[in-house]
C-alpha cells in the first residue's frame, strides 16, 4: 500500500490566507473592531471570495474572529477560561452562581440522551434550560435531563413553570447521594435556540459538553451544556474522567 507524503501536499490557499490575515489582526486591527466587507478584503488580499470565506471561517473557530448578528465579523478578545473540571462533584446547581436557570419543562429526551439515562424512547423526563454568565456574558446553554425516578418526589410541589420550577427540579435532584461523573467533550455547531441565546449565528462552532451524573449505580441526571468556541477555552483542572469525543 503506498503512503503520502504529507511534505509533497501542497498548503491550501486559504490556509496561507488565514496566516496572512491573522497577521493582519495583530497589526491593523483592535478587539472589537469591525472588519471590512468581504468584498473589500477579498480585493485587498487579492483573493477569491470564496477563498476568503474558508479563511475566515478558520480564524473564527480558532477565535480570532466573532459573527455577530446585525454587527458583522468583529476582532475577538482573547478567551475567556471556563473550568469544567469535575473535582468538585456537586450537582448542578450546589453553589454555583455562574449558572443561571432559565425554565423547566417535561419533553422526550433525544435519543442520544435517552440511551445515557437508560430509558424507554418515548418517556417525558424534566428538562432544566440554565444560562451561564462569565464576566456579564452567557458563555454557555445547557439542557439539564432529569428522569421522573431521580426526583419522585417533585410531582407534589405546587411550583409554576420557568425558573422557579428549575430550581425546584434541582434541588430535588440535591437529595439523592452524588456518586460520580464523567465528561466528554466534542465539537459541534449551535442550535438555532442555543445561537440565539448565547448571541451567535445558527450553525457557529460550539464546544459540546455532555455530562452524566451518577448515583446508585445509574445514571440520574445528564447535562448537554454547549459553550461559544469562539470566546470559551475550556480547562479541566486534574479531573481524570474526562473523554475528548471523536
Amino acid at each position: 500500500m503506498g503512503t503520502t507524503q504529507l511534505e509533497t501536499v501542497p498548503e491550501p490557499k486559504y490556509w496561507h490566507l488565514k496566516t496572512v490575515i491573522g497577521e493582519a489582526l495583530d497589526s491593523d486591527f483592535a478587539v472589537g473592531e469591525i472588519l471590512p466587507n468581504e468584498r473589500e478584503l477579498a480585493a485587498r488580499f487579492g483573493v477569491a471570495r470564496a477563498t476568503l470565506r474558508q479563511a475566515l471561517e478558520q480564524l473564527e473557530l480558532e477565535g480570532r474572529l466573532q459573527r455577530r448578528r446585525g454587527v458583522g465579523t468583529t476582532v475577538a478578545p482573547p478567551r475567556v477560561g471556563v473550568d469544567v473540571s469535575t473535582t468538585q462533584h456537586s450537582w448542578p446547581g450546589v453553589a454555583e452562581e455562574t449558572w443561571q436557570s432559565v425554565d423547566s419543562a417535561t419533553a422526550v429526551a433525544p435519543a442520544s440522551v435517552t440511551r445515557l439515562l437508560d430509558i424507554e424512547p418515548d418517556e417525558q423526563v424534566h428538562v432544566v434550560r440554565r444560562l451561564r454568565v462569565t464576566h456579564g456574558q452567557p458563555v454557555a446553554a445547557e439542557l439539564l435531563y432529569v428522569p421522573s425516578g431521580s426526583v419522585p418526589e417533585l410531582t407534589a410541589i405546587d411550583t409554576p413553570s420557568g425558573p422557579a420550577r428549575a430550581r425546584s427540579v434541582l434541588r430535588e435532584l440535591q437529595r439523592l447521594a452524588l456518586d460520580g461523573q464523567d465528561r466528554a467533550v466534542e465539537l459541534g455547531s449551535a442550535r438555532a435556540d442555543d445561537a440565539k441565546e448565547l448571541d451567535r449565528l445558527p450553525g457557529a462552532p460550539v464546544l459540546v459538553v455532555t455530562t452524566r451524573y451518577l448515583s446508585e449505580g445509574r445514571t440520574a441526571a445528564v447535562s448537554v451544556a454547549t459553550y461559544r468556541a469562539d470566546t470559551c477555552r475550556l480547562t479541566f483542572g486534574d479531573s481524570g474522567d474526562l473523554v475528548m469525543a471523536s
